[in-house]
This record gives C-alpha cells, sequence and structure tokens, in this order.
C-alpha cells in the first residue's frame, strides 16, 4: 500500500520538515490556548465583562485551530505532539502566569499573536517548495484571520 504522501503527491522529506515546524506551531497555539483561558479566569477590573467574553472568543478559536493542526500533522503522515512537556521545550511562547491587568493581558495576547504569525510565515515558503497546498491554505487562512483581529485588540488598547 502507498503512504499517505504518496497518495497525496507529497514528497517524505518535505513532509517530515513541515511535520516537524508544524509540530512547533501547535506547541505555541497550545501554550496561547492556556495562556488566554488563564486572563478568561483571572482578568479583573472594570473592562472585566468585556474581556471574559473576547479571551473565551479567542480561546475558542484557538482551540479549533489546535484541532485543525494536529489533523494536517497526520494528514502528512506525522504525530502531532500531545504532552505539555513537549509543547514547553518546543514553544517560543511563554506562560502567562498570574496575570490579571486587562491591558497587561491583552498585550501578551497581541505578542503571542505576532510569535504564532511570524512562524505561520516562516513556514509558507517551504510549504510552497513541498507544493502542499493544503498547508498553504491552512496557514495563509489562520495569518489573515489573525492580522484582522491583532488590528482590532491593537486598537482596543489605543483607546
Amino acid at each position: 500500500m502507498k503512504t499517505i504522501n504518496e497518495l497525496l503527491g507529497l514528497k517524505k522529506q518535505e513532509s517530515e520538515q513541515l511535520i516537524n515546524e508544524l509540530n512547533s506551531l501547535l506547541a505555541n497555539y497550545q501554550l496561547f490556548y492556556q495562556n488566554l483561558r488563564g486572563f478568561h479566569w483571572n482578568v479583573k477590573g472594570e473592562k472585566f465583562f468585556e474581556l471574559h467574553l473576547k479571551f473565551e472568543e479567542l480561546y475558542n478559536d484557538a482551540v479549533v485551530k489546535v484541532d485543525e493542526i494536529a489533523e494536517r500533522i497526520l494528514t502528512l503522515g506525522g504525530t502531532p505532539t500531545h504532552t505539555f512537556t513537549d509543547y514547553i521545550n518546543s514553544a517560543s511562547i511563554q506562560t502567562a502566569k498570574n496575570v490579571s491587568n486587562g491591558n497587561e493581558c491583552m498585550e501578551v495576547t497581541l505578542e503571542n499573536m505576532a510569535i504564532l504569525i511570524q512562524s505561520e510565515k516562516a513556514m509558507l515558503p517551504l510549504a510552497q517548495e513541498a507544493e502542499d497546498e493544503g498547508t498553504i491554505t491552512l496557514l495563509t487562512d489562520y495569518i489573515s484571520q489573525q492580522e484582522k483581529t491583532m488590528w482590532m485588540l491593537h486598537s482596543w488598547l489605543s483607546k
């Protein structure tokens, strides 16, 4: 039986590189997600209700992306990492512990999203070289959505 990469018309070596990069992106998304959960639970102040809902919206979006990235890794014939030890060891995003000030939560969220976008943009040339349209589409859709979200969050902070 042919491998999934052969059936998809993708080269094994290029797919393995993409799998490694996607696993790093998955790690970053998991930490991003957990930071958002912490902000949702712990934010305090006069903007509590507004931010509580916004962080819930953001973490719900992040959990969908976590699943999509893991499924893309599986589609390419890889195994998604799935332990927090792996995530912490390979992520660029840092854990945000005991952050409850709304503005600080939002600043960390923007910084985290910038890391995600940088990672996604850095993967695009590899996906293009591999002629992996599925990964290209996944990444460009994320980038487009996140850039708009970042603009909105940045505008909120600039009040």
